[in-house]
């Protein structure tokens, strides 16, 4: 196994720095969208929320959340036994719109947009309570101190983090390198490389995550290219 498969490592992706409007950009935001579809992200995620809540969920927040198309397709599926759902999409570029927005109301939820960095949200959600916080493809651009200031902030306002990454391992690297079989363009398949380099394996996350006894943890392998991390509060007793 290659020693960058062994370690992990964070490098600035092509997508963060460009402007939303960009051409590369929109083209590449569809590129995620198809591999997400590819990777099975949105129903590894609905299965991890499945499986930790105790209770149909009435708020919601997904951290780099984008145009709000994986969420989209959990509250698809959930509509019925989850109704009624305030979603807030939290994401640095504003690219939620009035469609998206139509479209979560003909699910019977309610989606607004934080445009805003994630650092200044948790702050500024200091006062509210989520029954869950969601994150795909998010937390793997995070070095470990800053990972552990963001599980901090998350971890005051929920009851429950799920969240999907980059597996680090050699057979997602190699299907990084094979992105550009589903038509993605040279930012994608850039990025795509960078984000196995900075994902995860073994338990990783949980050594990352608040260590106050108050959570129980779950981490591992989905699929081929995905790894899992959830946290879920424990019940408090007496």
């Amino acid at each position: 196994m290659s020693r960058t498969i062994l370690g992990r490592r964070v490098e600035e992706e092509t997508l963060d720095h460009l402007r939303e409007e960009d051409p590369r950009a929109i083209r590449s935001r569809r590129d995620l969208r198809r591999i997400n579809r590819v990777m099975g992200n949105a129903s590894i995620l609905d299965s991890l929320l499945q499986d930790s809540l105790k209770h149909p969920p009435k708020r919601i927040a997904e951290l780099g959340a984008g145009d709000g198309s994986l969420l989209l397709g959990i509250a698809r599926r959930r509509a019925r036994s989850w109704p009624g759902v305030a979603l807030t999409l939290v994401d640095r570029q504003d690219l939620f719109d009035a469609t998206a927005r139509a479209d979560f109301a003909d699910c019977g939820w309610t989606a607004t947009a934080a445009v805003m960095d994630v650092f200044d949200w948790l702050e500024h959600e200091a006062h509210r309570h989520y029954d869950a916080i969601v994150a795909n493809l998010f937390v793997h651009h995070f070095e470990a101190d800053a990972l552990r200031r963001l599980f901090r902030g998350i971890a005051r306002i929920t009851e429950c983090f799920v969240a999907c990454e980059p597996r680090r391992a050699q057979v997602a690297q190699l299907g990084s390198y094979l992105v550009g079989a589903l038509g993605a363009n040279a930012v994608t398949r850039r990025d795509a490389v960078l984000s196995v380099r900075a994902g995860f394996r073994d338990r990783e996350l949980s050594a990352c995550w608040p260590d106050d006894g108050e959570w129980r943890l779950s981490e591992g392998d989905a699929r081929l290219f995905s790894h899992t991390f959830t946290a879920v509060r424990r019940e408090r007793r007496g």
